[in-house]
Order: C-alpha cells, then structure tokens, then sequence
C-alpha cells in the first residue's frame, strides 16, 4: 500500500508544482504546527479534584459510552493512544481539576509539584501542555459568579485560583520548552436581565488587573481571555462577553480567545481573525462545532473549519494564533472523538496550505473575480487526499480510515474493561 500512497503523491506534487505549490514544502510547515488537545473529552469534564461535584457553569455533557478515563493514569494511557493516530507532535491542554495528586488541595492552593506527573509525561511524549483555571463546578461558583461575584471573599478565592494557574502554566513553560497558553474563562452571568449591567464587569476588570500583576515571562506563559455570548443559566447576560474581552485583551496586551461556539448562530470565527489580527499580539482559538449554538459537537471539517484555516494560512497568522480544540461528546468512543477532531482540523489546514494564494490574491486585486471563483472552485477537488495520505506515512500513523481499528481495538481490550469502580492509576 505504502507504493501506492507515494506513486498518488508524486503525482499530486506535479500537479500542485504547476501552480507554483510545493507539496514537500507544505508538509514541512505543517509538521510544525501544534495543536493544543483538551483533555476533559477524555473524562467528560469531571476531572479529578472533585469527582462527586455535579457540573456547572452552564456545562453539561451528554451520552453514556463506555470508558471514560478514571484517574490520570487512565486518561494519559487514553491519550497516548489517540496521539499514535495523529500525525505530527502537538500539546495537551490541561484544566486546573486535572490535578495529579493525592493531596486534595483546593482552587486556590494548587501548586506546580500537585502537576509533575503530567510534566514528565509530556517529556517523555514529547509533547508541551497548555492550561486553564476551572471557575466553574465548585461550591463557591455554584450562583454562577466568580471573578465578578459581589462578595469580596469569594471573588478573592478565585482571583488566587487564577493567579495560582498562571504560575502553573510559567512551571509547564520553563520545565517543557514550550509556551504555555493559559486560558481564563469564567460562567458569569444572569439568567434573567440584569438592572445593573456594568458593575460585575468593572469587578471583573478589576479582578483580572489583580491576576495578571504578577510579571511572568512570555517565554513561558502567555495569558489569554475568553468571551462566551450565553451560557446554561446565563442566557440573559454574561460578564465576560465579547466586547468586554476584546476591549480588555487588547488594552493589556492578552491573547483574545474565540470559541467557535460563543456566538450567535448566525456569526462566524473566520470572519473575525483578520480584523482582531490586526489589533493584537496573538489570537487563541477554541475549534468547536456548534451545531445548535455552543453544543461542543466533534470537530469535522465542514465549511466553516476550512474558513479559519484560510484566513490562518492565507494571512500568515499561523506564528501568532495558538490553535486549541474544545468539544465534549460522550455519545461516541472518547478517543475516536480526539483522533476525528484533531486529523480534521490538521487536514483543514493542509488543504488551505494548498491553494494558490497569491494567484488568487493578484486575481483579486485586478478584478478578475471570475478566475478567482473558478480556481478557488477548481482547487477543491485537487488531490490533497494524496498528500495527507502521504503525510500519515511517513509520521508512521494510521493512513485513511485504517486508525479506526485500531480505536476499535483498543476499545474492546481497554475502554470496555473499566468498571464502576476507580481502578490505580495506570502509567
């Protein structure tokens, strides 16, 4: 099989090389791309400091498959299986729940020391990690307020939970050799319309202004901010809303993160990269499907996807954009729903790595509007199959659908023989 990949691929890079495309080129730039995989997939956002608290913050996961991750050990072993289905070397995005310890320490006293075993996984694997502060499935978030809760004792418990995070993220930076992204997303907000809508935002301003005081070096983490239009018991408002965030991201120099579902239905992530490239140092993206609203579906690569992975590679916003996936699927296979997610939005951006862009940009610079619709057209049904296919090769995973056995596989000898029970951590 392996001859007939190659002899396809030769054939495709002639056909791209006509148009001024080098397919080898191509594949070397996209081996470099890292993309940042959520690890609450693998357990359905339980996580492990506080496995009895029931979810909130207008999250919720539905389906029963068999085989959710346990403990740490578990959910590792979980991905190391879908990473071997993955081409390329990419970063695990981690929740602050996540916790790899017996200390039972709570939010606000998490240290680096409760997150070693993670780190020196990732060594091992190779693979860097990203971090987030869970505002969310906790007792003292249960109103739904956090950072911008009117009480001024529990607001400080989470402002110390996110400065805490922040140095975790530092710890992940500097012990990894990667730049960890620390994301800070909070559920704030009203189910029903609020008479006062700024004085939890200028609680909210004033508790990120006291987070991020500490200096950390960017080398080592970089801090970004995520919006959410409405959310499970906030449909009529939320604190930390677009505006907010991107008015806030922008005067003090933090990643903006868009989340493909926190937006009206109607609004797309794509359209918003080239104008906020503009105005920041960096974007993060949170690669969802929202089917109906922020659903979380399993990423596929629909329209939409190949829209943001145009305007990353059509713009040069590759080297300033962290690309981070968060959907949460217990209906199907856990693992399955990592490997369809991620080769997805890999492929999304193979394909936008091969189209004549500055051929289509000189055509649209002359007018000439009809070549730049036929070969944007035309260019869809080219052979990127073949490169992709060839890629898989030779970064030695799963070609085509030949992985879903191997998930198949691991389902039965693994996923299916975990019981109710928490079983010792495996390593």
């Amino acid at each position: 099989m392996s001859n007939e990949i190659e002899k396809a691929y030769e054939l495709a890079r002639e056909q791209y090389a006509k148009h001024g495309i080098d397919t080898d080129h191509v594949l070397e730039q996209l081996a470099k791309i890292k993309v940042s995989v959520h690890c609450w997939q693998g357990d359905d956002v339980r996580g492990f400091l506080f496995q009895d608290q029931d979810l909130s913050g207008g999250i919720s996961v539905t389906g029963s498959h068999p085989g959710a991750a346990r403990n740490p050990g578990e959910l590792r072993q979980d991905l190391e299986q879908a990473f071997s289905m993955i081409p390329g070397k990419h970063k695990v995005n981690l929740h602050a729940i996540y916790a790899d310890t017996d200390e039972g320490p709570d939010l606000d006293e998490i240290l680096p020391h409760h997150y070693e075993p993670w780190v020196a996984w990732a060594k091992q694997q190779g693979l860097g990690l990203d971090f987030n502060p869970t505002c969310f499935s906790h007792e003292k978030s249960g109103d739904g307020f956090t950072l911008s809760h009117p009480d001024d004792g529990i607001r400080q418990f989470w402002i110390d939970h996110c400065k805490a995070s922040r140095r975790i993220g530092a710890y992940f930076g500097e012990e990894l050799g990667q730049t960890c992204v620390t994301n800070i997303w909070i559920p704030d907000g009203y189910k029903d319309t609020p008479v006062d809508r700024m004085s939890p935002r200028k609680r909210l301003m004033e508790s990120l202004d006291e987070v991020f005081a500490e200096p950390i070096d960017p080398a080592f983490n970089l801090d970004a901010v995520e919006s959410k239009l409405f959310g499970l018991g906030s449909e009529a408002y939320v604190v930390g809303s677009h505006e907010f965030y991107m008015g806030y991201g922008m005067k003090n120099q933090k990643l903006i993160c868009l989340d493909a579902g926190h937006f009206h239905p109607t609004e797309t992530l794509s359209g918003k990269l080239s104008s906020l490239a503009l105005f920041t140092s960096g974007l993060l993206l949170h690669v969802s499907r929202p089917m109906r609203w922020d659903s979380d579906h399993v990423v596929v690569m629909d329209d939409e996807l190949l829209e943001i992975a145009r305007e990353l590679v059509r713009h040069q916003l590759l080297g300033s954009t962290h690309i981070g996936l968060d959907f949460f699927d217990a209906s199907i296979n856990r693992v399955a729903a990592w490997v369809i997610g991620t080769r997805s939005t890999i492929k999304a951006l193979l394909r936008a790595m091969l189209e004549p862009i500055d051929v289509l940009k000189q055509a649209e610079l002359a007018g000439d509007f009809t070549t730049r619709l036929a070969l944007t057209e035309e260019f869809k049904s080219y052979p990127f199959g073949a490169v992709w296919d060839y890629y898989c090769l030779k970064t030695g995973v799963p070609v085509r659908e030949a992985w879903l056995e191997q998930a198949k596989d691991y389902e039965r000898n693994v996923l299916l023989q975990r019981g109710a029970q928490v079983s010792p951590a495996v390593e």
